[in-house]
Formats: structure tokens, sequence, C-alpha cells
């Protein structure tokens, strides 16, 4: 079984004592994103609508420093600390699977690092 350590930095650095994502047997399991600026390393301002975008764009570059695609996901779960705001959330993340839509599971939480209104982790073929 290899694994290998995923890191890049157009996403933002781990904010703890875990890897960005991990490469193993075929697979790729990313760590979840918050809606961290990679450059200034600050929450992104602008709401849910801003907030799903960057936390999917954190995900597209570490899946593709990983050699895969969001097209290639197979399983996503969304945090959510404002299930009112799901509709939001849905349609910027529906631009993000137009085709091929991976499974989602979606949790409304008590809250999320940093003062995050979103959080998401993916599972996608390498």
């Amino acid at each position: 079984m290899k694994r290998e350590v995923i890191k890049t930095d157009k996403a933002p650095k781990a904010i703890g004592p875990y890897e960005q994502a991990l490469k193993l047997d075929g697979w790729v399991f990313t760590s979840g994103q918050i809606p961290l600026d990679p450059q200034t390393g600050a929450m992104v301002e602008g709401g849910i609508g801003a907030q799903t975008r960057q936390v999917l764009e954190n995900l597209r570059v570490v899946l593709e420093a990983a050699g895969t695609s969001m097209s290639r996901v197979v399983k996503t779960t969304v945090y959510m600390t404002n299930l009112g705001d799901f509709q939001k959330m849905n349609e910027i993340y529906g631009e993000y699977f137009p085709q091929d839509k991976p499974v989602r599971s979606t949790v409304g939480v008590a809250s999320l690092p940093r003062g995050a209104s979103v959080e998401i982790d993916v599972i996608a073929q390498a």
C-alpha cells in the first residue's frame, strides 16, 4: 500500500497536525477545506456564496496537485453552520460538478474552525 502526502502552496496551509490530502491505492482523500485565501491565510468575505467558491477552489488545486480533478470526485461531505444557506451553497457547488455528480452528505454543525460558514472534504479517484 503506497501512501503519498499531497501538498500545494496554491491552497491554504494546514492549520493543524494534518495534511492537505493523501493519495492511497488510486484514491485521493482531502482534509476539509474552509474558505481561507491561500495567499493571505485570511477568511474570505462575501457570505456563503463567496465562501463556498473559495472552499471549492481550494479543493480543486489540492486535487490538481494530486494529479486528479473535480470531475473524478466520487464523494463529498459538506459541513454548514447555517442550513438556511443551503440553496446558495448548492448553487455554487453545482457549478463545480455540472456532470458526473458525486454522492454527498450535508451536515449542519454548531461551528467550524475560524468562524467559517462552510467546510467541504472530498474523496476522488486518482
